[in-house]
Parts: structure tokens; C-alpha cells; sequence
């Protein structure tokens, strides 16, 4: 069986409350700008203390984890789920304490995506920016990584990736 790797990343919230242990390689880094990730991103940043959430251009940064690699070290009891939507399969967890974004959850998927902004240290580099689409019109994006009006095919690669080594307990 292949050895996992050593990383260990923190992922804290703006008073220090809440903590996250992040281990082993992300899936991926990504920007994402579909209108759900916008309106969330209001949301959250419209909540009293609350830091920014989306970045200049109107996008959302993460860096996605597999579940199985993420784990609540501290702070479990003032986490918050956020909806859009009732019935919305994604929440959006806060940290009640400060009103920090911490990461979405897409239920039905195997992953967390962290927001980028709550690493403690150096976050992975963005490896891509998609649903650009739906980025808001007066916004130019860089042109430091590529960008896809959808969901980028090795964006889907990755996550089935993910899954399968979930699967395999690799």
C-alpha cells in the first residue's frame, strides 16, 4: 500500500476558535464564479465581523480536500451550516465565532472545498479558474492559470481520481 503523504495543512478561522487539520495533497486549487458561489459568497460577507469571501473578480478560491482527510481539531461546537437554498445539497460552514467562511460542502460529493483565504501559511497555488461564464461583467480575470466557462474536464478527472483512491483507502 502507497505511504500517505506527510503534509498536514491548518485551516483556521479569523479568531483562532475553530481549526482544521488538512492532510496529505489537495485534489486541486480552483477559483469558481458560478452565480451560487457569488450569492453565497454575499451572503456570508454581509454577516456582522465577517471577512471577504470572494476576491476582486468576483470568485470564490478554494482548495479541495477529500473528506476523509479533513478533520476538526478544535472549535467543532460554534461551526454553522449556511444555505442558499432549504433544499440546497451544498452548505457553506461558518464560524459562528467571527463569522469566518471555512469551507462548502457539496453533500453528495466525497470533498470539502476550503476557502483558499483560511490556511494558515502558504495555501496551494490556483491551478484553474471555472465557471467564468458567470463572472461578473465588469471583472477582467488574469491570465495566470487557465480558465473554463464550465467545469474543466480535469477538474472532473481529479475528483473521480479522488474518489477512487477514497475507495481503495489510499
Amino acid at each position: 500500500m502507497r505511504q500517505q503523504s506527510k503534509i498536514h495543512r491548518i485551516v483556521l478561522c479569523a479568531c483562532g476558535r475553530v481549526e482544521f487539520e488538512a492532510l496529505g495533497e489537495p485534489i486541486v486549487s480552483a477559483v469558481c464564479y458560478c452565480d451560487d458561489c457569488q450569492e453565497g459568497g454575499r451572503h456570508i460577507q454581509a454577516l456582522p465581523r465577517a471577512q471577504s469571501v470572494l476576491d476582486p473578480d468576483g470568485g470564490s478560491s478554494y482548495v479541495l480536500y477529500r473528506k476523509d482527510r479533513m478533520h476538526c481539531s478544535k472549535g467543532d461546537d460554534v461551526l454553522r451550516d449556511f444555505r442558499i437554498r432549504e433544499t440546497s445539497p451544498t452548505r457553506r460552514v461558518v464560524a459562528s465565532c467571527c463569522n469566518t467562511a471555512m469551507f462548502l460542502d457539496f453533500q453528495k460529493g466525497h470533498w470539502y472545498s476550503v476557502y483558499r483565504a483560511r490556511f494558515d501559511g502558504a495555501a496551494p497555488p490556483v491551478q484553474m479558474r471555472i465557471q467564468t461564464r458567470f463572472k461578473p461583467e465588469n471583472s477582467t480575470l488574469p491570465d495566470d492559470v487557465p480558465t473554463y466557462p464550465g467545469y474543466a474536464f480535469g477538474l472532473i478527472a481529479k475528483l473521480l481520481s479522488a474518489r477512487v483512491a477514497m475507495l481503495l483507502h489510499r
